[in-house]
């Protein structure tokens, strides 16, 4: 073989060579079993989609908590939080912020809904309601938050993924409000311990 002809035979076989190294680093990955797919492909599962979504929630929370009311109320006392906040021109509690927070997110979406309920609720609208509700309070408190609890349920013909993270006291005014409140059927929470349960639903299909 002349040099000429080598050399286009090298250079054809780096063509394809490049052309398959293309098409194998765009080509699309195999779908899985899971949430968001169709009947024959899916996507995440219920449990890491609601595992991401708390994680956000938690977070957010946590900073608000700490960096907020916990510097500003308690630590530099330049203004106070109050479940008032309106009337006493102070800064929401962190558990309403919460609140708002998932009331705009229902206005938006159906894809999801999420609310913080107690088995030890200030205002008694906040308790569980479900069984489902019922037990993944009970199963986080037992675990000490470690665990989250996965259930599913039907409510109103709808199927549902049910998901119940713990919402733990991660700042002193956590406790200090809880312990101190009139209405609070607990007085004697710690840091770090388990308040509540942040509540994720998922319609299933």
């Amino acid at each position: 073989m002349s040099k000429k002809l080598k050399l286009a035979a090298a250079c054809t076989g780096l063509a394809c060579a490049g052309a398959l190294a293309v098409g194998i680093a765009t080509a699309p990955a195999p779908a899985q079993a899971g949430l968001f797919g169709s009947d024959d492909k899916a996507g995440v599962s219920y449990e890491t989609f609601t595992d991401m979504l708390h994680l956000v929630m938690a977070t957010d929370r946590a900073i608000y908590t700490k960096k907020v009311v916990a510097r500003l109320a308690a630590k530099e006392k330049v203004i106070k939080a109050s479940e008032h906040f309106e009337d006493d021109k102070a800064l929401p509690l962190p558990a309403q912020m919460f609140r708002f927070g998932a009331e705009t997110v229902a206005t938006k979406t159906d894809k999801f809904s999420y609310q913080l309920l107690s088995l030890w609720p200030i205002n008694k609208q906040n308790g569980p309601r479900t069984d489902v509700e019922k037990k993944g309070l009970a199963f986080i408190a037992e675990n000490k938050g470690e665990k989250p609890f996965y259930g599913e349920e039907e409510l109103g013909g709808t199927k549902y993924f049910t998901a119940v993270y713990a919402d733990v006291a991660v700042a002193g005014p956590c406790v200090d409000c809880h312990n101190a409140h009139k209405d609070s059927p607990r007085t004697d929470f710690k840091l770090g311990e388990v308040m509540g349960g942040v509540v994720i639903r998922v319609p299933m299909k």
